[in-house]
């Protein structure tokens, strides 16, 4: 606590090997605040320094942390295919209104196994024809595979865009069993 009796903001990370590649989960004291694709040296410590001026506080390593443990343990679960449904506390904070409102209807309503077109995710947040401003909440989304984004794709059956590259995109569709697996 500080001097006015006010819990101070406390970020915590680690980075995660992972079928796609080292992840970086960081969390507060809410739940598990992002997600980071790809985190080798350079983008971790560029995705540490922004997550640091965005929550006003110095992120800190640590991997034995209690409020990473629960993430670690089912990310891994995850990609051993073990588990299915992400049951974690989420801390919103880095994603607010039109975006906040998409990614809790994607966590929430498209299940593991299963896509959903751009289109069809802005009628069920009541925004028909705001296909566009999907793809811009996914492409914000700051926790991503435990918020499904790539779950999202075209209506016509295209695979769509993916922050973490196509590439990782197709890995997650075949992990769920929508894609087959990459043959190379």
């Amino acid at each position: 606590m500080n001097s006015d009796g006010q819990y101070e903001q406390r970020v915590v990370w680690t980075v995660v090997a992972t079928g796609i590649g080292p992840l970086l989960l960081a969390a507060t004291r809410e739940g598990l605040v992002n997600v980071v694709f790809h985190a080798t040296d350079a983008v971790r410590d560029k995705a540490l320094d922004r997550l640091g001026s965005r929550l006003g506080c110095e992120p800190v390593e640590a991997p034995g942390s209690p409020l990473l443990a629960e993430a670690i343990h089912q990310v891994e679960a995850y990609f051993a295919g073990e588990r299915h449904d992400f049951e974690l506390p989420l801390d919103w904070s880095l994603s607010s209104g039109f975006n906040q409102q998409v990614l809790r209807e994607l966590a929430a309503g498209v299940p593991y196994g299963s896509v959903v077109g751009y289109g069809s995710l802005a009628g069920r947040v009541g925004q028909p024809g705001a296909a566009q401003a999907v793809g811009v909440a996914m492409g914000s989304n700051p926790l991503p595979v435990v918020v499904p984004c790539h779950r999202v794709v075209e209506s016509d059956g295209g695979i769509g865009g993916f922050g973490g590259g196509l590439e990782t995109k197709r890995k997650l569709l075949a992990l769920e069993g929508i894609l087959p697996e990459p043959l190379f």
